[in-house]
């Protein structure tokens, strides 16, 4: 089996074929992680915020209770 990376540098540039195809896999690639990112870490935190008071932080939280028991 030849090794493809020796005809790479052989012929010192790549062909537009190959450039094309090794973009769109990294494009996928970003893609896929970005649409696991969503799905498994940001909505499960937005459900969880929402759930647990509407996504208030604590710095938010205590400022409310503060005005609310003046």
């Amino acid at each position: 089996m030849d090794n493809p990376f020796k005809k790479i540098l052989h012929n010192k540039e790549l062909p537009e074929v190959l450039k094309k195809k090794v973009l769109n896999d990294v494009a996928m690639i970003k893609l896929s992680i970005d649409i696991a990112d969503l799905f498994v870490v940001k909505y499960p935190n937005a459900i969880g915020d929402l759930l647990n008071g509407g996504g208030i932080d604590e710095v938010e939280e205590n400022k409310r209770r503060k005005k609310d028991k003046k």
